[in-house]
């Protein structure tokens, strides 16, 4: 018997408890007993992921387990995958037993004749089905993703926003570095940064439901699609996470500027009795706004959530901006009585306060203090 080790199966997870042990022996099954290894990559589940996987490995020495702290994300996850293992090839796909273990064979002998560079699952492939995923809203995106993605990578993919996909462990780890990590299209992030196109062989995918738990993704999704896009077109020159930040930013002012028009024109008269008041009023309006959506979408993969984690996620970004909030209200007062028309003195303020913001709120509100 071969026990060689032939292929590293990196498993991002999030509240998978219960469907780890089930997927190790599909997986079993579809491989053999030898030849391939399991990393388990874990951000840090609650419902105790990475202490089941740690279970598991005591008894099989082909599980791994990598319990990610204060760090999240499937794209990232499947990154220190392709690091960690010493397998020639390597394959990402998902622990909630959506993605069928027994398309792994086809792909490794796909990989090991020069076939191809990299194999994909495919949910929109000929004969293909999705019947069991009941997600047709996600269904109707595959279309448009496939339009876009073909123009950034030059490959034609059904699927461009599979999570399920095997290529040569060398090959990720060159494209490591200049990889964004962002989010959870790694897939895309891999086509997009190679410096050629490469030889795809789609594998027809039968789209199973979700085994246990709930899913992680959500309606963001396409956001976190074309944030990947922009990091591989303009990513070089103004860094994604920033450049979510200024967009959200940018929604932020009109709020603002509505809010403060308002009270001024005397739509909330009786709440705002000076200039100064209604610049304070709308700065906080707009940071709690500014905060929310940054939550659901900027820092989608590091995302808040239950209202006591909220809370205090707003308090922190609302007292780490208190010092640019200071700026924006000080400065736009000071100009605006100076003659400055109201909208355009506002407008400096909010310039001067947002650099500091996202600085600050990156560093204590969604990363580790």
């Amino acid at each position: 018997m071969n026990s060689s080790l032939d292929l590293g199966i990196v498993l991002p997870t999030l509240n998978e408890r219960g469907n780890l042990g089930p997927l190790v022996k599909r997986i079993e099954d579809a491989l053999g007993a030898e030849g391939w290894e399991v990393l388990i990559v874990d951000d840090d589940s609650k419902d105790g992921t990475a202490d089941e996987a740690r279970a598991i490995a005591q008894a099989d020495r082909r599980v791994r387990v990598i319990q990610r702290i204060g760090r999240r994300g499937l794209a990232s996850a499947a990154i220190e995958g392709f690091c960690a293992t010493a397998a020639p090839y390597v394959a990402v796909m998902d622990a909630d037993h959506q993605h069928d273990p027994a398309m792994l064979v086809g792909m490794l002998a796909a990989m090991k004749s020069g076939e191809a560079e990299i194999c994909i699952a495919s949910r929109f492939a000929e004969g293909a089905s999705t019947a069991d995923w009941d997600n047709p809203d996600r269904e109707k995106l595959s279309g448009l993703a496939n339009t876009i993605a073909r123009k950034i990578t030059g490959v034609a993919l059904t699927d461009p926003m599979s999570g399920y996909f095997m290529l040569p462990t060398a090959t990720a780890r060159a494209l490591t570095p200049r990889l964004s990590g962002i989010g959870f299209k790694i897939l895309l992030d891999l086509l997009a940064t190679s410096d050629r196109p490469m030889k795809v062989k789609e594998f027809a995918l039968n789209f199973a439901a979700r085994r246990e738990g709930v899913s992680k993704l959500d309606r963001a999704i396409l956001f976190d699609f074309l944030a990947g896009l922009y990091d591989k077109t303009l990513g070089q020159v103004i860094p994604t996470r920033f450049a979510l930040f200024g967009t959200v930013g940018a929604l932020g002012v009109i709020v603002h500027m509505v809010v403060l028009a308002s009270l001024i024109m005397g739509v909330g008269e009786g709440l705002a009795g000076s200039f100064f008041e209604a610049q304070g009023i709308a700065v906080i309006v707009a940071m709690s706004f500014n905060f929310w959506l940054n939550n659901w979408l900027t820092y989608r993969d590091k995302r808040l959530k239950g209202w006591g984690a909220v809370l205090r996620g707003w308090a922190g970004f609302c007292a780490t901006c208190a010092v640019g909030a200071f700026a924006n209200v000080a400065a736009a007062t000071l100009l605006q009585s100076q003659g400055v028309f109201w909208a355009v003195a506002a407008m400096a303020g909010i310039v001067i306060g947002s650099v500091w913001n996202y600085a600050l709120s990156s560093r204590f509100v969604w990363g580790r203090f």
